[in-house]
């Protein structure tokens, strides 16, 4: 093993894929919260991929709970720490979509609602990876999963992702923020300004899953890429109710490129392909809108 490995909080000799951009990902958000923290990793690929008995992959410490309750635990370990007087250890959880955007969502809005001492990461790869390649709210439009077949009548899935940043914002919480593994220096000013927060903040990552997704774990991080790039995935915060865009591509690739790389968007005609492009277009401008950016765009028409 490297020195460099050795250095790092979330150990290699896990047994994620070949190019897991969730593994890829853990390994930055444990290096750049630091040893003083406590995670609470919700059921899911990287609980599985790293805890395998008598083995772990974390160099902090580390509780594994269900699905559903990552939060919930979470919020009892800060209020634990609270108690002992300790204000200086910052209690992480780490889940996947599945269970930040559909079966722990409860317990996340009870957390986010409580102002529970807790940093909410959310590993986004857009589908349950670990139970089989389902949908999750996460999925966007038109992705073919198990429970989203492509057949004569069906053609994927038919509705669009949730806007689960600004969900989290809604709470009134002080910070909310998008950022992917394939910007690492944005993901990194992120996290550190999240565990900064005295009370909740969410911070959600596009980590693609190349074995979900249908593409060579070779080209992770080009496809993380192209999702910023085609304006599919989106580089902001919101704090204290104020919008930031911290990337704006000015000349955005289009959302074929990205598309094509990948097995679930293979069967795509040019109707879906139309809807996706509108609405990723749609979508950016209402964020430019919202981040106070829409008149220096037109301006630069």
């Amino acid at each position: 093993m490297s020195e460099q490995s050795k250095m790092h909080l979330f150990s290699p000799g896990h047994s994620g894929c070949p190019g897991c951009g969730p593994s890829n990902a853990l390994i930055h958000i444990v290096d750049t919260l630091g040893k003083d923290i406590i995670i609470v990793n919700a059921t899911g690929c990287m609980e599985i991929t790293s805890t395998q008995y008598p083995q772990t992959a974390w160099r902090v410490p580390y509780i594994h709970s269900l699905f559903e309750n990552a939060a919930s635990v979470a919020s009892g370990v800060a209020a634990s720490l609270k108690a002992q007087g300790n204000d200086h250890t910052k209690v992480v959880v780490i889940g996947g979509d599945g269970s930040t955007y559909d079966i722990g969502f409860g317990a996340l809005s009870g957390m986010l609602e409580r102002r529970d001492n807790v940093l909410y990461v959310c590993y986004d790869n857009q589908l349950y990876a670990n139970t089989g390649v389902q949908k999750s709210g996460a999925t966007p439009y038109g992705a073919a999963t198990t429970t989203t077949e492509v057949g004569s009548v069906h053609k994927g899935k038919e509705t669009e992702r949730k806007p689960i940043v600004e969900i989290a914002a809604a709470h009134g919480i002080a910070y909310a923020a998008s950022t992917s593994i394939a910007y690492y220096a944005d993901m990194k000013m992120k996290l550190l300004k999240a565990k900064a927060i005295k009370g909740p903040a969410f911070v959600t990552i596009d980590a693609p899953c190349c074995l979900g997704a249908g593409f060579d774990g070779g080209i992770t991080f080009k496809v993380a890429k192209l999702a910023v790039q085609s304006r599919l995935w989106y580089l902001f915060e919101i704090e204290n109710g104020k919008y930031k865009l911290n990337f704006n591509p000015s000349n955005p690739k289009p959302v074929k490129e990205y598309l094509e790389l990948q097995k679930r968007f293979k069967h795509l005609d040019a109707v879906q392909m139309e809807h996706i492009q509108k609405q990723a277009d749609i979508t950016y401008n209402d964020l430019l809108e919202k981040s106070g950016l829409a008149s220096k765009k037109e301006e630069t028409k």
